[in-house]
């Protein structure tokens, strides 16, 4: 059954390929299932209500995302998996804060308020989605700029990696500025006290599963992503137990795999505060949906183009097919973590790691998707998986796509200088959609004052007028 309605002889796959590359997408994204509410909600959630909006929202993460990429499996059959978004989901958590400045109201109400923006741009997307609009839009991304997008989100998989995901410390390449850089061992032991051996290991287990991988591939192991992170997270594992005196499976508890229906139930399913959204303001209502659009849209765009480049998905005009299908299935996603009690719903550039893995087709979105589902069963054990087997997993395939550079043109300013912003400003921005604004606006400027204007068309125009308002005007 799989292999027909998934093509998988069409795609040079089978089944065994798209369940192991499903699993190693959704063990470099697990994160997202905790980090998520915790970023909603925040760290401190002992107190009702706002405990059971943290269990409200960690149930709508995996039941938006499980939905989400059930669509992207079946709508559009890629290999793509989706989650709510980081930085969007900060950028939520901001909103619903302002919100109860503005409006006086508790942080409950305030959410459920910033839950009708995330609905309304969701509606938004699935009506662009199906008049073909948003594919237009990709089109309209210059051939330069397309090239640079996968390379410049291997820069930002390695920063992840290196950075935030590396654990202790973090910040833009923690790992590679300060581990390696200025803190010697002394000084860092002196002053980072007991984080210092966390650290160490941390860093320590996480180049020996980027190694692992390294050595495996090259052997030609299909699953040496999936062993690698295996091998860094036993090895991990064991150096908390040995050297941080932890137990690695403390919150194995029988508890703890009974999912939190009723409170998702009375806090966010359907909870959808249209009192006091009406009370934000009109012209601020406008300018956060433009804003979650904006951001939303290329972040998809550039992962979904990006991921498909070097999977080999494109054709020979640098498109994808089943775009349409594709950006349908991210649309529905954030409709249905509106509904579920989550922020925008978005295709996450660690499905990277799963086409690495081999994953061509929509089988292995659905692998994923079950995983996140059954999180609301077993989300302990998916907790146990350590930062620092992620981020082998995330620095390896940045590195892969940090290659595509070879099919830019560099003896092109045109293609040159917009892929060297990009590649800056993707993995120090933190954003795939800030990034490609970046490539089209000097895209555009470069060739308006060549004398080349011409060459531009009108919705390239359009896009970066949009993103010159976002950057400069809209805050």
């Amino acid at each position: 059954m799989f292999k027909n309605f998934f093509k998988l002889k069409e795609n040079n796959t089978n089944v065994k390929t798209e369940l192991i590359a499903g699993l190693t997408t959704f063990m470099t994204m697990a994160y997202i299932i905790a980090l998520n509410p915790n970023l909603l909600v925040g760290f401190v959630h002992t107190e009702a209500p706002l405990n059971q909006l943290w269990n409200g929202v960690f149930m709508a993460t995996c039941i938006a995302s499980a939905i989400g990429m059930f669509a992207m499996a079946f709508l559009a059959n890629k290999p793509f998996a989706m989650a709510p978004g980081m930085g969007l989901n900060s950028f939520f958590a901001s909103v619903v804060a302002n919100i109860t400045l503005i409006t006086g109201t508790a942080y409950l109400e305030s959410f459920q308020a910033a839950l009708c923006i995330i609905l309304i741009e969701g509606i938004l997307f699935v009506i662009l989605s199906v008049l073909n609009i948003r594919e237009k839009i990709v089109d309209a991304i210059p051939l330069g700029v397309r090239l640079g997008i996968a390379p410049a989100i291997g820069l930002m998989l390695m920063n992840i990696g290196l950075g935030s995901n590396a654990g202790v410390g973090g910040g833009t390449f923690y790992v590679m500025r300060d581990f390696f850089g200025s803190l010697t061992a002394k000084f860092a032991s002196d002053n980072m006290g007991d984080a210092y051996p966390e650290m160490v290991l941390t860093v320590a287990t996480m180049f020996i599963g980027l190694f692992v991988i390294v050595v495996l591939a090259q052997k030609g192991v299909k699953a040496s992503v999936l062993l690698g992170m295996l091998v860094a997270s036993v090895i991990n594992w064991i150096g908390q137990a040995i050297f941080l005196d932890r137990n690695p499976f403390a919150n194995i508890t029988p508890d703890a795999f009974i999912p939190p229906v009723k409170d998702m139930a009375e806090t966010t399913l359907f909870k959808f505060n249209f009192t006091v959204f009406a009370q934000i303001g009109w012209f601020t209502i406008i300018t956060l949906i433009v804003t979650f659009c904006i951001i939303d849209m290329f972040d998809t765009i550039g992962t979904l183009v990006g991921t498909a480049s070097r999977a080999g998905m494109l054709d020979k005009d640098g498109k994808m097919p089943n775009m349409k299908e594709a950006l349908l299935a991210d649309a529905i996603g954030t409709v249905v973590g509106s509904a579920t009690g989550t922020s925008t719903v978005t295709t996450f550039v660690e499905s990277a790691s799963g086409v690495e893995a081999g994953g061509r087709t929509g089988l292995t979105a659905l692998t994923t998707g079950v995983l996140f589902l059954l999180c609301i069963f077993i989300s302990p054990i998916a907790a146990v998986i350590p930062p620092a087997a992620t981020s082998a997993a995330l620095i390896y395939v940045g590195v892969l796509m940090i290659t595509g550079l070879k099919n830019v043109h560099f003896d092109d300013i045109y293609e040159t200088v917009p892929v060297a912003l990009m590649l800056i400003a993707m993995p120090v921005s933190g954003s795939i959609g800030h990034a490609i604004g970046i490539g089209l606006i000097s895209y555009t400027v470069i060739k308006l004052f060549t004398g080349k204007g011409k060459d531009v068309s009108v919705l390239t125009y359009i896009l970066s007028a949009i993103f010159l308002i976002k950057f400069f005007l809209v805050v």
